[in-house]
């Protein structure tokens, strides 16, 4: 059952759909509280945690880090900068049989899957170019 449309829970999910960016509760609620400062980081961390447990948002679970929400509910991949922790989608086939194959060979009953990429993301990727040209331009020539 569905809880009902409270102003904080709508101001809460539309601030995850406008960031889109796969934001933590953190973000979400520094995002908000300049504008809503009656809206605590409890209710922020409760709505969020409702809103996906009701399929409106899909919790991201990272490895090692805090939950990201996003908006996009259907089923697809993530992928983690571990450099700066930035989170995105990353569009390649789902792997359908996955499930049936690991059940096959576990013996469990497979309820779902999840799975992330590491990487480096493009920004940090141009930063590190940029901090090794430099080094190498200030190098000393003998």
């Amino acid at each position: 059952m569905a809880s009902r449309q409270t102003i904080q829970r709508t101001i809460i999910e539309d601030e995850v759909r406008t960031l889109a960016n796969h934001p933590t509760a953190d973000q979400v609620y520094d995002a908000i509280h300049e504008q809503h400062p009656s809206i605590s980081k409890a209710t922020v961390y409760r709505t969020l945690n409702r809103l996906s447990d009701e399929g409106q948002l899909l919790r991201v679970k990272i490895n090692n880090g805090a939950d990201h929400f996003d908006h996009q509910t259907f089923t697809h991949y993530h992928v983690r900068c571990t450099e700066c922790g930035r989170v995105d989608d990353v569009s390649v086939p789902v792997l359908g049989t996955i499930d049936s194959e690991a059940a096959k060979v576990s013996g469990y009953a497979i309820t779902g899957h999840t799975l992330q990429f590491d990487g480096i993301c493009p920004s940090c990727q141009a930063k590190a170019a940029k901090a090794s040209a430099q080094l190498a331009h200030s190098a000393p020539t003998d």
